[in-house]
C-alpha cells in the first residue's frame, strides 16, 4: 500500500492507494493521525482499508506532494556505497556505518526549490533509499529489522561538501541548511517488497536528466538490517523516524540545475536549484 501527504493551503490531506495508480483521500481521520500511523498494519486495517473499499479513488499527480515526514528524526548512514566514498576520496567505515543526525527544519516538499547557501561553495545532492520506522523501538536485532519498519521512501540528501572536506566533524552542520533534504513523495509499505526485491532496487542520483550515479541496494556495505540494528542500538527511535541508507554517488549542483532522486518502484523526487 502507498501513502502521500498533500498540502491544500493550511490543510494537510492524506491519500492512500492499493496499486499506486488510484488514490483515495482519507477523510475523517482521528486528530493527530500521521502518515506512519496509517501505514502500520493496525492503522491500515482500521483506518485505511475500509475507506479504500468504499471509494475507488482517482489519479493523483505526485509531482508536488508534501514530504512524507510528519514526526520523528532524520538519521543518515554515511559512505555506505563504495562510489560515494570514492567521490570524497575517503575510506568506507569498517567497524560500523558512518552516521549523522539532521534537523527537520531542512525539509522541503517535492518540487520545492533548493536554495544554495552562501556559506558553501560546493554543494552536492545525493539520492538515497529511506526506511520509515513504524513503532517505538530500541536494540533491534539485525534479523528483526522488518518488524519495526513501516515502509520505504525516496530521499534527496544535500551536503555542503567543502565543509566536510575541510573537516569530517562538520557533517551535521553541512547537512542542516534550509531546503537540504527531501523525503517522499510517497511512503510504500514494506509488505510490497520481499528481501530479494528490496536488494534489487536501483537508487539513482540524476542531474539535468543525466544519471550521475546509480547502484542497487545490494551494493551497500551495511545492509538494511545492519543499519536498523546500528541506529536503534542503545536509543529509542520514534515512529516516523527516517533512516537514510546512503547514496551511490553525489552530483555537484549549481543555480539553474534540476536534481532528482529516483528509487525504482518507490518514487521520484525532483527539485530546481537556485
Amino acid at each position: 500500500m502507498r501513502f502521500v501527504r498533500w498540502k491544500n493551503g493550511d490543510e494537510v490531506e492524506r491519500y492512500a492507494s492499493a496499486d499506486g495508480a488510484r488514490w483515495t483521500r482519507l477523510d475523517g481521520l482521528p486528530a493527530g493521525a500521521r502518515l506512519v500511523d496509517l501505514a502500520v498494519p493496525e492503522g491500515r486495517a482500521r483506518l485505511v482499508e475500509p475507506r479504500l473499499a468504499e471509494a475507488p479513488g482517482a489519479e493523483l499527480d505526485l509531482t508536488r506532494a508534501a514530504t512524507v515526514m510528519d514526526g520523528g528524526d532524520i538519521w543518515g548512514a554515511g559512505l555506505n556505497f563504495l562510489g560515494h566514498s570514492q567521490d570524497l576520496g575517503a575510506d568506507q567505515p569498517t567497524s560500523a556505518p558512518g552516521s549523522y543526525l539532521r534537523p527537520g527544519s531542512c525539509l522541503i516538499d517535492n518540487a520545492g526549490t533548493i536554495e544554495l547557501p552562501r556559506q558553501s561553495a560546493r554543494v552536492t545532492a545525493e539520492a538515497e533509499l529511506g526506511l520509515v520506522i513504524g513503532f517505538p523501538c530500541k536494540n533491534v536485532s539485525r534479523d528483526g529489522w522488518r518488524d519495526v519498519v513501516a515502509g520505504v521512501t525516496a530521499v534527496l540528501d544535500l551536503t555542503a561538501e567543502d565543509a566536510i572536506r575541510e573537516n569530517p566533524r562538520h557533517i551535521p552542520w553541512s547537512k542542516g541548511f534550509d531546503t537540504f533534504c527531501s523525503i517522499g513523495p510517497q511512503l510504500v509499505t514494506l509488505d510490497e517488497f520481499e528481501d530479494e526485491r528490496l536488494r534489487s532496487l536501483t537508487v539513482s542520483t540524476v542531474r539535468n536528466g543525466e544519471v550521475v550515479a546509480a547502484a542497487p541496494v545490494s551494493g551497500m556495505r551495511y545492509d538494511l538490517g545492519r543499519l536498523v540494528e546500528h541506529f536503534t542500538a542503545g536509543r529509542t527511535l520514534a515512529p516516523g523516524t527516517v533512516i537514510c541508507t546512503g547514496t551511490p554517488g553525489a552530483a555537484v549542483i549549481n543555480p539553474g540545475d534540476r536534481v532528482e532522486a529516483v528509487v525504482d518502484g518507490v518514487g521520484r523526487l525532483g527539485h530546481p536549484v537556485t
